[in-house]
């Protein structure tokens, strides 16, 4: 009997098998196909020959751990300790997997707000306890009566994403205003803050919970190096979380994965000397804007993108059908793959628009707008 009857195979997957089927470009999946900056792989090189390539600390490697203490408090002003508060992961989605695992127990509830990522629903349903999908609203702002209508006494935590995957909406300040207040009204709710695009913001500016002095000792954040370097393949991410639930944290990493890839976290350690995380931003704005002016002789409407390398546009102008058939006919017949926004909601709520990643070089960006263009 399966633990997880209702989980098929991830949409990411499913479109990407078809993009490669029909020799489509791929705009679905989130990872970039640009090089990696040289200096990096310069490093990473340099290292190969180097006695680093052994298990490091259960939490990480100590000179990585103390430039990320450096970065947060160089980002937003916050004092954390490297040897209680921080976890190098494998990854943003083993984080967040380990949180929850750590944290949520047995008929707990998790507020999940849709659409949402499609890693957090997983690992509540196997600690046994119930995702509660709370909806946006059709803006993608959150309406926090419905959510505070969603908390029990049960209500064990609530998941934010900020910025916004799928959709690049960044929370502001009222949204943090409302959020603390909630919270202060329930105050056993643990709040999972997942800010893995948090360097990838434009014209808005990114209002990290790392900020919150309410909010710090309720609050697990999740941060990703593979996406703010564009080096996904790594699966390096790491957590930030008060001592008191990264000691639970950490009972779980330990038996997950111990500890994680040992001459990555050295690169990147070497790397933060040498790049500022301000590039990171500036990169992926240009990008956004390039794609943005690619479509504009299309039928396609775009949506606001205020972070993240994911630019949600409306097909409503082209086509009734349904996303999800919209996105296969796409890769078919005009050689794009993109992913229906409806398979982030629990309902399959269906408005009509599909993500697409502009996280690609100018040629790909120049020829999926070619395409797209000509529909």
């Amino acid at each position: 009997m399966s633990k997880l009857p209702n989980i098929s195979t991830s949409i990411f997957t499913v479109m990407s098998k078809m993009a490669a089927q029909y020799n489509a470009i791929n705009l679905s999946q989130g990872f970039p196909n640009f090089p990696v900056d040289e200096r990096l792989t310069d490093i990473v090189a340099n290292l190969a020959k180097e006695n680093v390539h052994q298990y490091t600390p259960m939490s990480g490697y100590m000179p990585l751990l103390l430039k990320i203490a450096t970065l947060i408090n160089n980002s937003y002003g916050r004092t954390v300790q490297p040897e209680t508060d921080l976890l190098i992961t494998a990854g943003a989605t083993q984080a967040i997997f380990t949180t929850i695992t750590a944290l949520v127990k047995n008929n707990d509830e998790v507020i999940i707000l849709d659409p949402s990522y499609d890693c957090y629903e997983a690992p509540v349903l196997l600690c046994n306890a119930n995702p509660v999908r709370v909806p946006l609203n059709d803006d993608y702002t959150p309406n926090w009566k419905i959510i505070e209508k969603a908390c029990t006494s049960k209500t064990k935590m609530i998941i934010i994403n900020n910025p916004h995957n799928p959709t690049g909406k960044i929370l502001t300040e009222s949204d943090f205003e409302s959020l603390e207040i909630l919270l202060e009204k329930y105050p056993d709710i643990i709040l999972l803050s997942d800010e893995v695009y948090e360097y990838i913001t434009f014209e808005e500016k990114h209002i990290s919970a790392h900020t919150r002095k309410k909010l710090l000792n309720r609050c697990v954040m999740v941060s990703s190096f593979g996406k703010s370097f564009h080096v996904t393949g790594w699966k390096i991410g790491y957590l930030t979380a008060p001592e008191y639930l990264m000691k639970e944290i950490k009972k779980v990493h330990q038996f997950l994965v111990f500890s994680v890839n040992s001459i990555c976290q050295v690169a990147i350690s070497e790397y933060l000397d040498i790049i500022s995380v301000v590039e990171i931003g500036k990169l992926y704005q240009e990008k956004r804007d390039y794609f943005k002016q690619l479509l504009k002789g299309s039928r396609f409407k775009l949506m606001p993108c205020e972070g993240t390398y994911f630019q949600v546009v409306s097909y409503a102008a082209i086509s009734n059908e349904n996303d999800v058939d919209f996105c296969k006919r796409l890769i078919i017949q005009h050689g794009v793959a993109a992913i229906p926004i409806s398979t982030f909601y629990a309902d399959g709520k269906d408005l009509k628009l599909i993500r697409f990643c502009f996280a690609k070089d100018n040629a790909t960006l120049e020829e999926a707008a070619k395409r797209l263009c000509a529909i």
